[in-house]
């Protein structure tokens, strides 16, 4: 008999539930359903360290497919405390290892970002049997051409780039969409692009304000009299990016703003006289059932993990590498970030049609 533990930590996402259906479906079909036994782990590594879990039957998997969140809940537990004995005395890895041990489990399944995958590489480091898949809207993770979840925050993200389109032509103003994105700027990357923004601003490459504003100023003699920039929340200035860290982190708790879109409008406001206004989505952008692409990649990922049980093959994330599920060791992955690279193609061909990406002279 077979025993197997499955979580999901960190932020949520559509795609969890159906890559969840995917893993167990697969592992019922190699085992039988009475070969096999699959202990939900409740929010995440919090379950895994308190020992809260059900044990799943085959039905608590049947019509998740299109439905988002996760069954299981999730739980944000930093990597860097994980090693921190709490205030309850709790040493979290020696618990993690000894639940595991006391459910008596084969493998433990992990569905995660970038640190649940740090997590995961720790666990796998002291001896557990583990085997993750990547989860993120940030499209962040190292070794994985895509996420599952990415997709279908692209698609919203770029729905509501496409509505604030009609009520920006209407009134004539200049309207920031802020998306999703504290390091990283795939995801306005893509619904920027997608969504028709004339500005794109994201962490890996700094913004001259200035810069925006020409552009601004440009369309509008060109007469156009709307804009719109699709500007992720870790957007950052040059000269806030050319600060020690330190110094950074201080100026930027000192910005009397909800968060950098609305000191970006403010500045496109006194510099141009244009009517601007925010608009944020936030975690619409993770929520509801997860698009056809997401359900489909998902689906291969859950089936590539249970093979990777079956096979005894532990210590590995399931991965997309030019459109090819393929495994990768987790020591590899576990840590490093995938950002935009500056000169990345999808960046160059926005260039070309004239999207500005606030570096611009």
């Amino acid at each position: 008999m077979k025993r197997i533990g499955i979580l999901t930590s960190g932020g949520d996402c559509q795609g969890l539930n159906s890559t969840i259906r995917a893993v167990a479906k697969t592992l019922y079909q190699n085992y039988g359903n009475d070969g096999v036994q699959i202990i939900g782990i409740i929010d995440g590594y919090r379950g895994l360290i308190y020992n809260e879990t059900r044990m799943m039957k085959p039905d608590d998997f049947s019509g998740i497919l299109t439905r988002g969140g996760t069954i299981l809940g999730t739980s944000r537990q930093p990597f860097k405390l994980m090693r921190v004995i709490d205030e309850n005395s709790v040493d979290k890895v020696a618990e993690m290892k000894k639940n595991y041990k006391k459910l008596e489990l084969d493998c433990l399944v992990v569905l995660g970002g970038n640190g649940t995958q740090k997590t995961a590489n720790l666990l796998r480091e002291e001896g557990l049997n583990v085997v993750s898949l990547p989860k993120t809207i940030d499209n962040d993770l190292w070794g994985t051409d895509k996420t599952f979840g990415f997709q279908s925050a692209v698609d919203i993200a770029t729905n509501v780039i496409d509505c604030i389109h009609t009520t920006a032509t209407s009134h004539g103003r200049v309207f920031i969409v802020e998306v999703m994105g504290h390091k990283v700027g795939w995801l306005t990357l893509y619904a920027g692009i997608a969504g028709g923004a004339d500005v794109i601003l994201i962490p890996e490459i700094p913004y001259d304000i200035n810069s925006v504003i020409n552009t601004i100023k440009k369309r509008t003699e060109s007469g156009k009299k709307f804009s719109i920039l699709a500007v992720a929340e870790g957007a950052i200035s040059k000269e806030l990016a050319a600060m020690p860290k330190k110094k950074r982190k201080a100026a930027m708790a000192e910005i009397a703003y909800p968060s950098i879109s609305y000191k970006i409008a403010k500045e496109i406001q006194d510099a141009t006289g244009q009517e601007t206004r925010v608009t944020v989505p936030g975690h619409f952008q993770r929520g509801g059932s997860p698009d056809a692409y997401d359900r489909v990649l998902s689906t291969r990922f859950g089936i590539a993990a249970a093979e990777l049980i079956i096979n005894g093959d532990y210590g590995k994330m399931v991965a997309l590498v030019n459109n090819k599920v393929v495994a990768v060791p987790l020591e590899e992955i576990a840590g490093k970030l995938k950002a935009v690279p500056a000169d990345h193609e999808i960046v160059a061909a926005a260039r070309k049609m004239g999207i500005c990406f606030g570096d611009e002279k």
